[in-house]
């Protein structure tokens, strides 16, 4: 039996956390699978899969390996069925990106029935969250990084620079006036944003001609994800400093409203970060150029063209 046979066999072993069900499927004898399973594991040298005589699970190794399994089962399916239709083969198998709240909520979401239409075998499975994840060891295939790339090893694709816009909900601005110059700053307050709770709290950013610059402002509330700094400025606890992107809609409703438009924050670039630009498979590479041109409508400059 090839790896790959027992990789196939452990994937549904783990997909039914049941080795009786697995043989059924399959139409292998119950001992053949587990067997595969076993030297599967001796191979590896650990431990995939926890036994006991009610269930199967997936041991904290057998978790990262059936994740990783997928992905390589699926490239050998794609492989195989590279010729077998005139133009290619259909996409099929997993990607899987991280991203913003934001960013999924307003731009990536609302259009992937779009994608999905083009390429119904697709599998797209997406993370949401404030935190930077590994894109190596967490199995990602492509995150979209919004603000400096400091991740090494990775490769990155420019995509464009997000505007920034200053906002407020419009009973702040009845109870505290509306700011026209960063002299009136003084009078008002910032909805802080910080990473880590405990750091120090920044101030009210503008461009001065090709310089940043960070002006001190009083604020009583600091949060540390995107959902809680807008939810805080509707809530009327102070200015805040966001991508134009994740606001566009509360700002057609009138829940926020613009200020201070000649000082604006710098832009904020949008990266595609993924791990290798060797053996990237045609479904990940399809769905980046696809992130791309829909991210495009957004950015104030053009994506740059496909990963070659």
């Amino acid at each position: 039996m090839s790896l790959i046979q027992r990789m196939e066999i452990f994937a549904r072993v783990a997909e039914l956390a049941s080795f009786t069900q697995a043989a059924e499927q399959l139409g292998l004898p119950k001992a053949s699978v587990s067997t595969a399973v076993q030297q599967l594991e001796n191979q590896l040298g650990t431990r995939l899969l926890h036994r006991t005589t009610r269930r199967v699970q997936l041991t904290q190794d057998g978790q990262v390996f059936h994740e990783r399994c997928k992905d390589v089962l699926s490239d050998i399916d794609e492989l195989q069925s590279l010729f077998q239709q005139q133009g290619g083969a259909p996409l099929q198998g997993r990607v899987r990106i991280d991203m913003s709240t934001g960013l999924a909520r307003n731009a990536v979401i609302p259009r992937l029935p779009e994608l999905l239409a083009l390429h119904p075998r697709l599998e797209l499975e997406i993370s949401s969250t404030e935190r930077r994840v590994d894109v190596v060891r967490e199995g990602f295939d492509c995150v979209l990084r919004v603000g400096p790339v400091t991740d090494r090893g990775l490769v990155a694709r420019p995509l464009g620079q997000m505007q920034m816009v200053n906002c407020a909900s419009p009973g702040y601005l009845r109870a505290h006036g509306v700011p026209l110059t960063l002299q009136d700053l003084a009078q008002h307050r910032l909805v802080h944003y910080a990473t880590t709770l405990g750091a120090p709290a920044g101030g009210f950013e503008h461009m001065d001609g090709a310089q940043d610059r960070s002006l001190p402002m009083a604020g009583a509330v600091t949060v540390s994800s995107a959902e809680a700094y807008t939810a805080a400025c509707l809530a009327g606890l102070g200015l805040i400093q966001v991508p134009l992107l994740g606001v566009q809609e509360l700002l057609a409703q009138g829940r926020l409203v613009r200020v201070l438009d000649a000082w604006p924050a710098r832009p904020m670039p949008l990266t595609l970060l993924y791990a290798h630009r060797r053996n990237l498979s045609k479904r990940v590479r399809v769905v980046m150029d696809w992130l791309a041109s829909v991210l495009a409508e957004h950015l104030a400059q053009q994506a740059p063209p496909p990963v070659d």
